[in-house]
């Protein structure tokens, strides 16, 4: 064997680690254009450390969208499982996860929700109420939230209701947003309870047969929902590290901004999907850049309580650390 082999020997791992990095910071930046954007406002260990849970967190994603049939995903989702909790050997990207996870003090349990979450996907997807879309919205969102608090260094346990809050409401944003797309997978979020209300069937939304404005009224319901989530997820805002806390309000920010741009459609969400000119995203930046220095942000005044009504409905899912 050359000599050189014996030297370069050592530094497998480390290439290998900087290739799966390399590769979230690809994903990050073609998947999740706002999620991108806010991550150039980090610190670079910190970006690093975000691109490589986001990078976790699709893989999730697409383990179970892409699989061939619902059984397959199972399968498919079930391996990762095994893989994230050190039952089977991992794949590279596993592997950086634990570690990043071991070093960030990141809770595992989250990620073992979060495949959770991607697994009641599969198939068809019925929502009854509310408080079952909640659930799922913690567990495929409100998960990310607390796993970010590690990423960026949010301590106080106090706090991480928040976090929590702020993924609830991107996901209630991401669902409305994607009715129509979602209805041709066979997929319904919008709480089944809501619709009849409206005079509207989950099997009709599905089929193509829905009632556009009684949708639309759906939407525009969980909209103010999602509101709710986050003006809560504000009010956590202050804990959140200076120099971070501008790429999560922007992220924040424009998000809503999705929702505020339907509700100017009437809530249409039948129409297609609901997307942002590049100049609305700079211009919602900017805002989230101005906001950052407000003294509210800054933790000047009373330290906000959270409201524990919003959380209800998360009964038995909320360990220590939320």
């Amino acid at each position: 064997m050359p000599a050189g082999a014996l030297r370069a020997a050592p530094c497998a791992p480390a290439v290998e680690a900087r290739g799966v990095l390399a590769a979230s910071h690809r994903v990050l930046a073609h998947k999740a254009r706002t999620f991108s954007l806010a991550a150039r406002l980090l610190p670079r260990t910190t970006r690093d450390d975000a691109a490589l849970v986001y990078a976790f967190c699709r893989l999730v994603d697409d383990t179970a969208d892409e699989a061939r049939d619902a059984r397959s995903a199972a399968a498919a989702l079930e391996r990762l499982r095994a893989e994230l909790l050190g039952h089977a050997p991992p794949r590279p990207l596993l592997a950086a996860f634990r570690a990043t996870a071991a070093r960030l003090e990141l809770p595992l349990h989250c990620a073992r929700e979060l495949i959770d979450g991607a697994e009641s996907d599969l198939g068809a997807v019925r929502v009854p109420d509310d408080a079952e879309l909640l659930r799922y919205c913690y567990r495929v969102a409100g998960t990310v939230g607390l796993m970010m608090c590690a990423v960026l260094g949010v301590r106080r346990a106090d706090a991480r209701p928040f976090a929590v809050d702020l993924g609830i409401a991107m996901q209630l944003t991401n669902i409305v947003r994607d009715v129509a797309e979602d209805a041709r997978l066979g997929r319904v979020y919008l709480p089944a309870e809501r619709l009849r209300r409206a005079g509207v069937e989950p099997a009709a939304l599905v089929a193509g047969r829905a009632e556009r404005r009684a949708v639309a009224a759906v939407a525009l319901e969980l909209l103010a929902l999602a509101d709710l989530y986050y003006c809560s997820a504000d009010a956590g805002m202050r804990d959140i590290p200076g120099r971070a806390r501008p790429a999560i309000l922007l992220a924040s920010r424009v998000y809503r901004a999705i929702g505020l741009r339907l509700r100017r459609r009437g809530g249409d969400v039948l129409a297609g999907r609901t997307m942002l000119s590049r100049r609305e995203r700079l211009a919602w930046s900017a805002r989230a850049l101005a906001a950052a220095a407000t003294p509210r942000m800054l933790g000047f005044g009373p330290r906000p309580l959270h409201d524990p009504a919003l959380h209800r409905p998360l009964a038995g899912l909320l360990g220590a650390d939320a």
